[in-house]
């Protein structure tokens, strides 16, 4: 096969004429491609930052809300704490008042006591100068009860008295 003169101008001519300005259609298409394609990875790139900063702000404001609420929490455990040591301290007083009330009452209880006893031996010391009758020189024993009533024995005899036969 032998290419002539005629042969290779048609190849270039077509080349240069329609064929050359595919090529360069082709080269100019490929270029505006791997432009669009540099775009599209700038703007992906810009909503991936902008996703991040939205991020990072609502990432801020959360932080924000956990201290003010653990300032917040720490303020009620100040005033909780503080309430719990005034009731401390107040109990405390209450119960050291009460144990100082229970030993008086105790110490006057016991003393009672002692005056009770002590004032019974000295009724029955006294009890045979008792008598159930007024003015009488013979002293009959007598029962005294609970309420201070007189109780007088009951003799079958009576006793000897002189100013009785006159």
């Amino acid at each position: 096969m032998e290419i002539s003169i005629d042969t290779i101008i048609t190849i270039i001519s077509t080349l240069a004429g329609g064929g050359g300005g595919a090529f360069a259609m082709h080269y100019w298409q490929r270029r505006k491609a791997k432009a669009e394609a540099q775009t599209e990875e700038v703007n992906m790139a810009q909503r991936v930052q902008d996703t991040y900063q939205e991020i990072l702000e609502d990432k801020k404001k959360e932080i924000e809300d956990n201290h003010r609420l653990i300032s917040e929490l720490r303020e009620d455990r100040d005033h909780y704490k503080q309430g719990y040591i005034e009731f401390r301290d107040q109990l405390d007083k209450l119960q050291k008042e009460f144990r100082t009330f229970r030993n008086e009452t105790e110490e006057e209880r016991a003393n009672m006591k002692r005056d009770i006893a002590r004032n019974g031996r000295m009724m029955e010391c006294m009890r045979p100068f008792l008598c159930g009758r007024e003015g009488c020189a013979i002293r009959i024993p007598v029962t005294i009860s609970a309420t201070g009533e007189v109780e007088k024995p009951k003799r079958e005899i009576e006793p000897y008295n002189d100013n009785a036969k006159a």
